[in-house]
This record gives C-alpha cells, structure tokens and sequence, in this order.
C-alpha cells in the first residue's frame, strides 16, 4: 500500500493499475499471436452423407447347439457331427448380420467339449458366441 507525502499522514486508498494494464498489454498480444496460429486446421473431404432412408436386414434367429454329456452334438435339435458343425458354422459366419450362436451343454457335461464347440464356432468366423443357462430357483 502507498502512503502519501502530503499532511494527513494516512494511507492511500487508490489502486496502482499500471502493473495491471502492463499485464493486460502482454496477455493481448500473445493472444494476438496464438490465435491464428490455433484455427489453422487439416483440410479433410469429408464424404457426403446420403439421408435416404435403407432397409435394414430383418435380425436372425440365433442358432443353438447343444452338447450333451456323451459329445452328442445338436444344431437346432438336430444331430450333427463335428464335421457337420464346421460346415455350418462357416456358411452361417458368411451370412450378414451373423446370427448369434447359443451354445447349451448339459449339466453333466465335461467343460472341453464345450469349449471344442466354441473354439470351433470362432475358428470359422462366428463372432456371436453364448452360452445358455437356467436361472437358480433356490433363492
């Protein structure tokens, strides 16, 4: 705070504002500066948007395999073998949109049999794969 010379010998109730304007001065100028320097953009052609409404495909029922216990293997309750499965597998994993595949496996059934169903099922391009399980009614 400044103190005056003068008589009254109290203190000087006006503010300095010449540091205020010098900073003021130097904020505008590097404003001045860096703001063309930040609309400087990357030139992109962007591709035209067409608002014509397409026909979205209809979904597709997803497709369950069941495994039993003794390696049995359904597609859609219908008995297949492993070779059987693979070929399916990639003619559905070739269709757009790819159906979700269900895989269902008996209680009793040993976890590398499924997983061979899965891997199988990924091995050809299936990307949709789930497993099916029964709610636990004990709580």
């Amino acid at each position: 705070m400044a103190f005056s010379s003068g008589g009254s010998g109290g203190a000087m109730a006006d503010i300095n504002v010449t540091p205020l304007v010098d900073v003021m001065l130097v904020l505008l100028i590097i404003f001045m500066i860096t703001a063309p320097l930040m609309t400087h953009k990357v030139k992109v052609d962007l591709p035209e948007a067409n608002l014509e409404k397409k026909q979205e495909p209809l979904p597709t029922p997803p497709i369950t395999v069941a495994v039993q216990d003794d390696g049995s293997l359904f597609w859609n309750d219908e008995p297949v073998t492993k070779e059987m499965l693979e070929s399916r597998f990639s003619v559905e994993a070739q269709k757009t949109p790819q159906p979700q595949v269900n895989v269902r496996g008996d209680k009793t059934t040993k976890y590398r049999i499924v997983n061979d169903v899965v891997k199988t099922a990924q091995a050809q391009g299936m990307r949709k794969v789930g497993f099916v399980t029964v709610r636990d009614r004990s709580n």
